[in-house]
């Protein structure tokens, strides 16, 4: 999907340095990161540890307080009109226009992404079907589900047929129908050379999809690698990513005696 140098494809992002100050603290402090082209990216890390503030970054939401932006070999903000035209955004928090339909809301997307006005509509459809929402088409988006927003967000970052995908918790209040649906798509496009970035709560999830990982903590990334690099011996992705934000500690039910002492029987 994307051209390449003499030394072989740059890097759908190249982060380097990268700082996010609020008040005085970083909300992330030096990132550096590099994700091939053509990968399934996790991108994890404990609440607050900065996935949402470099997300923002990335797609041009919030400026960097320093550092440097490529993707797909063009700088932020310097080419960040061309930028937005490969890209693909799901965000944590769904960016919809309640007051319209699922139908109209992705023929806006596409307009927005310069489709002509039959195309954005056939896409639209198109999309709708693919995405199981065909029977809601009519259905003003206020009156959707957490999940089918979820599902209506996704579609609408196929619909300019980006190069690279960033995508925010996209599973988050999906059902497991749904859900596996979703997963099928993404690795549909990932096959056919499209890049996706993502974050996700569900480590499952992300053991199950990417193949490459990285883990930010504090604002740094404090791994990153294939899976396979990343796992010591028989580990989860789960072990891993607790031994690493170093949150490896065991479970003490001795600490609240009364939740934890035998119980009763019914009359007791």
């Amino acid at each position: 999907m994307t051209g390449q140098a003499a030394s072989g494809p740059v890097p759908a992002i190249c982060v380097r340095d990268l700082r996010k100050t609020y008040g005085g603290r970083n909300a992330v402090d030096g990132l550096n990161l590099t994700v091939p082209q053509g990968s399934f990216f996790g991108f994890l890390g404990p609440n607050g540890a900065g996935k949402s503030t470099t997300i923002r970054m990335l797609t041009g939401l919030i400026p960097a307080t320093s550092g440097s932006i490529e993707l797909l070999g063009l700088r932020m903000p310097e080419d960040e009109l061309a930028i937005k035209r490969r890209i693909g955004l799901v965000p944590d928090e769904s960016m919809l226009f309640d007051r319209l339909t699922g139908l109209e809301f992705l023929e806006f997307v596409g307009r927005m992404y310069s489709l002509d006005r039959g195309l954005a509509r056939k896409r639209g459809e198109e999309l709708l079907e693919l995405f199981e929402l065909a029977n809601e088409k009519r259905k003003l988006i206020s009156e959707y589900s957490k999940g089918m927003r979820k599902r209506i967000a996704m579609a609408a970052s196929l619909i300019h047929r980006p190069d690279l995908f960033l995508m925010d918790e996209p599973f988050e209040g999906v059902d497991a129908v749904g859900a596996r649906l979703m997963k099928d798509i993404l690795l549909d496009l990932v096959r056919r050379g499209a890049t996706i970035f993502l974050t996700s709560h569900v480590l499952e999830v992300v053991e199950r999809l990417c193949d490459h990982v990285a883990i930010i903590h504090q604002g740094r990334i404090v791994a990153e690698g294939r899976l396979e690099e990343l796992r010591a011996g028989s580990e989860t992705l789960e072990d891993v990513f607790v031994r690493t934000v170093g949150a490896d500690r065991e479970y003490d039910g001795g600490r609240l005696e009364w939740l934890t002492e035998a119980r009763g029987g019914a009359g007791g």
